[in-house]
């Protein structure tokens, strides 16, 4: 039985040539080695066949019916090795049929997922995109399978030995409906202190976050009357109560559906990133990908 584990490429790749040249000589020329070591390579590929490969001719050397049998299965073999090992071509999102898989927050699916999505479509209309809930635990061991393409995270919070992009900084403002009564101007400490807040909670069902710290610095205390889970149940309880929150500024930017104020006690804001494993880090079409939301996440913030 034929042991393929101790064939060497070169032995084929010298059998190719000769199957085409007929010839020692001009074989050798070709692969730029020695007639002796060709002579070589063609000994070893007859043991190894059990099989002669090459007889002598009157005009060269004629291949045995063997041989014959191995000329175009070897010719599709090595082409196909060649294309795998050649470099990567050029991506072209214009006629790419990818399914990108992206982890986001309620959060970065409102600042970065779909501010970009329409263009993502334009450029690549044949790609798809599918939107995974973060699962904080999960995603390095995510991303590492290819179960994910990307992470969008606060750099903070975000899992350890991936690449990282930063794509913006974020801070707090204070935001209520548009209208509201008692945010005609910043509002003091006291003042807000007795505002009704709803807050998202990320230990779920919490009343008590880092404005609440902040504020316990200082001996005061807020009314938290509301706890919800995303950040889209919270806009549309403050566009239809009078309830108040404290919000990243890009989830109410250019919308007068809101009444936007500065807070009077600073919260410290955060980075937002972009995350990849590093299986995809020198793919082009994964390259294309990153530069793609980094654009788009430049244009926002400069508007």
């Amino acid at each position: 039985m034929i042991n393929f584990h101790r064939l060497d490429l070169n032995l084929l790749l010298t059998l190719d040539v000769l199957l085409t040249e007929h010839n020692v000589t001009r074989a050798s020329e070709r692969l730029h080695l020695s007639q002796p070591s060709v002579s070589i390579h063609l000994a070893k590929l007859r043991e190894y066949f059990d099989d002669p490969l090459l007889l002598p001719g009157p005009r060269g050397m004629r291949p045995t019916a063997r041989a014959e049998e191995l000329r175009e299965p070897l010719r599709l073999a090595l082409a196909s090795l060649a294309e795998a090992v050649a470099p990567t071509r050029d991506f072209d999102p214009s006629v790419a049929s990818h399914t990108w898989r992206i982890a986001a927050s309620d959060y970065s699916e409102s600042t970065v997922l779909q501010p970009a999505f329409p263009g993502l479509r334009e450029v690549s209309p044949d790609s798809r995109l599918a939107v995974l809930d973060i699962v904080p635990a999960m995603l390095a061991r995510q991303a590492e399978r290819g179960e994910i393409d990307l992470i969008f995270h606060t750099t903070e919070d975000a899992p350890r030995g991936l690449h990282q992009r930063a794509l913006f900084q974020e801070r707090y403002v204070l935001v209520g409906r548009a209208g509201h009564p008692k945010l005609k101007r910043k509002p003091t400490l006291n003042q807000f202190c007795r505002l009704e807040h709803v807050i998202v909670s990320k230990d779920g069902g919490g009343f008590h976050g880092t404005t609440d710290e902040q504020l316990a610095e200082s001996g005061l205390e807020r009314r938290v009357v509301l706890s919800v889970p995303h950040f889209l149940f919270l806009r549309e309880v403050i566009a239809t109560s009078d309830l108040v929150a404290m919000l990243p500024s890009r989830l109410v930017a250019d919308n007068d559906k809101y009444r936007v104020v500065e807070p009077p006690v600073e919260i410290p804001g955060f980075e937002m990133s972009m995350f990849w494993h590093e299986r995809s880090h020198r793919d082009p079409a994964h390259e294309w990908l990153r530069e793609y939301f980094v654009r788009g996440s430049e244009s926002t913030t400069k508007s």
